[in-house]
């Protein structure tokens, strides 16, 4: 197949010898099982005659990397089989415009994972909601007398952006804080732009675990994600923050109803954040998978179980819609 990755402007940066992203494991599964693999970014989209278009480059594996032909190549996105949505958050306007492109992307012609149009519709904090019974108590609001009653129920709270990501800006805060109007002014910009603010729970000082879903089912392996030494939420991506972690199969008949809903709104490449068995966000945007830490905890090829499930959704689709 012809296959197309669009990915953040960023990785696209370091995109060459990067193994710490996921994408770089499934473009090189991919091409080593012969498909033929492009990246682009949002700002190369392009819709011309009502045709959706991306300004693309090349990819190939050189000595285990992925490197990529920076001479970039003007091709209509329907020629491409399959599309790998993964540009990484804030969504912004310039990401929702990116999904309104592939509005013009016929879907018995292209595959898109996750789905640009679900994703448009998902906040991967605020819909956590469609999930009440699995959340910590919380309140979306952006009212500072609100939240000042939430903390006064709950003595410790935390307060997150709804359109941020990578953990940037969110924040705890305790009953008794001296800075508690200016934490939650600079929160809230004076109590114009909504928050999620949800009970803090005791055992986040043992980080959050990943837990993955590809399509309706739930994945055995999943790493928890510690603290950073100077701060409270994991926010750098070493091996020293990110640890094996069991999932039980407790766990995994909890949140195998999420996998379902979550795969039939278009969904079905999803990473949850999950402490004490509450989910606290839902990633959809571009999941990190932590292939080469859990290739490394558990002796598997995740990459291999991740390419064949996309291979198979693709073909399968197309069957169906008589393509």
């Amino acid at each position: 197949m012809d296959i197309l990755f669009l990915i953040d402007r960023v990785e696209l940066k370091y995109f060459e010898f990067n193994n710490l992203v996921t994408n770089f494991w499934l473009i090189r599964e991919f091409i080593r099982e012969g498909n033929r693999v492009y990246i682009t970014t949002i700002d190369n989209l392009g819709i011309s005659n009502e045709k959706a278009y991306a300004h693309c480059y090349l990819v190939f594996e050189k000595l285990g990397n992925i490197l990529y032909n920076h001479n970039s190549q003007k091709l209509n996105i329907e020629d491409f089989q399959l599309v790998m949505f993964r540009n990484d958050p804030p969504v912004d306007l310039d990401y929702i415009n990116a999904t309104y492109v592939f509005d013009f992307v016929d879907r018995n012609k292209t595959k898109i994972l996750n789905e640009p149009r679900a994703i448009r519709d998902f906040n991967e904090k605020l819909h956590t909601m469609i999930f009440p019974e699995l959340m910590p108590e919380h309140i979306v609001t952006s009212s500072k007398s609100d939240i000042i009653e939430f903390l006064n129920k709950n003595d410790e709270i935390v307060l997150k952006p709804l359109n941020r990501c990578f953990g940037a800006g969110v924040m705890t805060l305790k009953k008794g804080d001296k800075n508690t109007a200016v934490i939650i002014n600079s929160m809230t910009n004076y109590g114009s732009t909504l928050v999620m603010v949800q009970k803090y729970l005791s055992k986040a000082k043992y980080g959050d675990k990943r837990v993955l879903f590809l399509g309706d089912k739930v994945l055995n392996y999943c790493v928890q994600k510690l603290p950073s030494n100077d701060d409270f939420k994991f926010n750098e991506h070493c091996d020293s923050n990110i640890i094996k972690a069991e999932l039980s199969s407790e766990e995994k008949e909890l949140f195998l109803p999420v996998a379902a809903k979550l795969n039939s709104m278009g969904l079905p490449m999803v990473g949850l954040d999950v402490i004490d068995g509450k989910i606290i966000e839902i990633n959809v945007t571009s999941p990190c998978y932590f292939i080469k830490e859990i290739n490394n905890h558990f002796n598997v090829e995740l990459e291999k179980e991740i390419a064949k499930f996309v291979i198979s959704r693709t073909k399968n689709d197309k069957i169906l819609s008589g393509v």
